[in-house]
Parts: structure tokens; sequence; C-alpha cells
């Protein structure tokens, strides 16, 4: 008879109570097992994580330990926020901000359940306007494009105007008089 331990609830060692399972896994309907009650060590519940296939089994084998989750919280939070924080300063410029701002949410979302909802808030926005965009005629995706090309270029000019003091007006100016 195989049994997996279960968390029943918490005890002063913090380690996992096992509870009646039958040979497939369920829990025993008679509530009979050879060792009821039974206190598992920390380590089984890591070395059933661990048998997981793939990263999932690698991150719950990292989550059974309590230091081993705030490190994978700090990690993956340090990580998904420079993501997210960088794909948010390249969204108005030309290039795959967005694409990096949802890259950081998914990571952050292995994590933290906030972002997985912002995360699904943010696909189904997206979702929305590909369908109502993909709706309109040929008008208003030319509109679209040829607004999100102004405004990029707008942002790319003033941008390096502001920033670097670099017109590129003049400069195109300067180069076609030579």
């Amino acid at each position: 008879m195989t049994s997996n331990p279960t968390v029943a609830g918490s005890n002063p060692a913090g380690c996992a109570v096992k509870t009646p399972q039958d040979e497939t896994g369920r829990p025993s309907e008679t509530g009979a097992t050879d060792a009821p009650n039974e206190i598992v060590g920390a380590d089984v519940p890591k070395d059933e994580a661990a048998a997981r296939p793939g990263i999932h089994g690698r991150l719950d084998g990292i989550r059974s330990t309590r230091a081993g989750r705030l490190t994978l919280k700090i990690v993956i939070g340090t990580i998904g926020a420079v993501l997210v924080i960088g794909g948010l300063i390249m969204v108005p410029f030309p290039g795959p901000g967005w694409l990096v701002v949802f890259a950081g949410l998914a990571v952050l979302a292995t994590e933290f359940h906030w972002a997985h909802r912002l995360l699904e808030f943010g696909k189904r926005t997206l979702s929305a306007w590909t369908a109502w965009l993909g709706h309109q005629g040929w008008s208003v995706k030319i509109l679209v494009v040829l607004t999100a090309a102004v405004t990029a270029t707008a942002i790319v000019y003033y941008g390096l105007k502001l920033s670097l003091d670099l017109d590129l007006i003049v400069e195109a100016q300067k180069l076609l008089t030579r």
C-alpha cells in the first residue's frame, strides 16, 4: 500500500501529517493505514515535488522550504520587475516594448497571483483589440497604422531633441545641403 503525505494541518514541528490513502493515491475510504498520523519529515514533500517533470518539479522542490520560497519570490520578483520596467520604458519607442512587458508579467505570474490576473487581463484586452481591428475596414486599419507611425516618430524626435539636444530635422538638412 502506498501513501502520499498531505498536509492536513500544521503542527508545532512544521511537518506534514500522513493521511490514509489507498493504492491509487486517493484518500482511503476506510481511513485505515499502516501508521495512522505518522509524522513525515520536511524532505519527503521535497522529494515528491522534485519527481514532477521539468521546471515545475524544480520550482516545487525549491518552494518546499521556507527559505526556498522566500528566495524564489525575491529572484522571480526582481527578474520580472526588471523586465516589466524595461518594457515600459521601451513602449513608446519602435520595438518589442509590449512583448517585454508581457514577458515580465509572465515571469511574475509564476509566483504572484496578482501578476497572473493582470496578465490575463492584458491577454483579454489585446485579444479584444485585435478582434475589433480585424473586423474593421482597410481605411480604419490604415488610419491606425499611420497614427502609430506618427506617434512613434514624434516620440523618437522629441526624445532625441530633449535628451541629447539632437535635432534630426536640422541634421537631415545639413546632410542634404553638403
